[in-house]
Formats: C-alpha cells, sequence, structure tokens
C-alpha cells in the first residue's frame, strides 16, 4: 500500500494548537473523524489512546506514530500534525514535531505493516524530516513525501 495513496489535504495539520501530547494526539486525529472508513470515531479514538498508555509511540526525531489496530475502521486511514514548538511526550521524554496518526482494520495486518515501515524508512532521512517539518503548505507536505516514496 502507498502512503501517498492515505494522505488527503483535510487530513493534515501543519500548526497544531495543543502542545500536551492527549491534546495534540486528540487535534490531529479528529481529523479523521469525518473519513468514510472511521465507522466508530470514539471507539477508534479510545483504542488509540489506550495504545499509547501502554507504550510511547515516539520514535525518536520528533517523530510519534499513534496508532491503533480496531474493528473500528473498514479501511486504512492517516493523518497528520505537525508542531513547530514541538509536543511534549512526557511517557518517552521527547519532544515531537511530527504527529502521524495511523488506524488499521485488524484483518490489514500487511499493509498496517508496510506503512508503519515505509514511513518510518522516509522519515529515518534528515533531509525529508527537515522538509517535512518546514514547509508552508500542505501541498508541499504532501509532495516531499510522494517524493521521498517514489525515490525522488
Amino acid at each position: 500500500m502507498q502512503i501517498n495513496s492515505l494522505l488527503k489535504p483535510e487530513q493534515i495539520k501543519l500548526e497544531l494548537a495543543q502542545a500536551k501530547r492527549c491534546n495534540a494526539i486528540n487535534e490531529v486525529a479528529q481529523l479523521l473523524q469525518p473519513n468514510p472508513n472511521v465507522t466508530n470515531f470514539a471507539g477508534f479514538y479510545e483504542e488509540l489512546l489506550a495504545r499509547e498508555r501502554i507504550e510511547s509511540t515516539c520514535l525518536g526525531n520528533e517523530i510519534a506514530f499513534p496508532h491503533a489496530r480496531t474493528d473500528f475502521l473498514k479501511g486504512m486511514v492517516l493523518a497528520v500534525g505537525r508542531s513547530q514548538q514541538g509536543v511534549w511526550f512526557e511517557n518517552c521524554g521527547q519532544t515531537v514535531k511530527l504527529i502521524f496518526v495511523i488506524g488499521t482494520p485488524k484483518r490489514m495486518v500487511t499493509d498496517y505493516l508496510s506503512v508503519v515501515g515505509g514511513l518510518a524508512r522516509l522519515l529515518k532521512d534528515p533531509s525529508t524530516r527537515e522538509q517535512l517539518v518546514n514547509v508552508p503548505s500542505i501541498e508541499e507536505f504532501i509532495s516531499v513525501l510522494t517524493q521521498a516514496e517514489n525515490g525522488r
């Protein structure tokens, strides 16, 4: 599954208002509420938070992947939030600038692993991360990720 197929402008927010972990995750997750693949937003969100409570989703490099594998979705969803000042993830002692909220139906294990692994690979590149943190528009944000995914 291609990451860029999940990127929708209405599911990307480049200026998060929240600076605390749970509030910022909520702000990003809310972008998914109107998505037709979300059959029960409250249930999905509760599973997202439950997963976050079990283990931090910080990856280092100012990135976090809050995620849930749940039956409250009928297809994979992705929302992105960016914070220039950073969001404090106290459960890992790190400040995060890019939050990728990922939701996957339980039956889509292979697609889930493909997207998470693909995002992690793309975001290991310091140049890609720097561009994503600094681009001024959602269109450019999508373009940077798409070009990175396509090996350009």
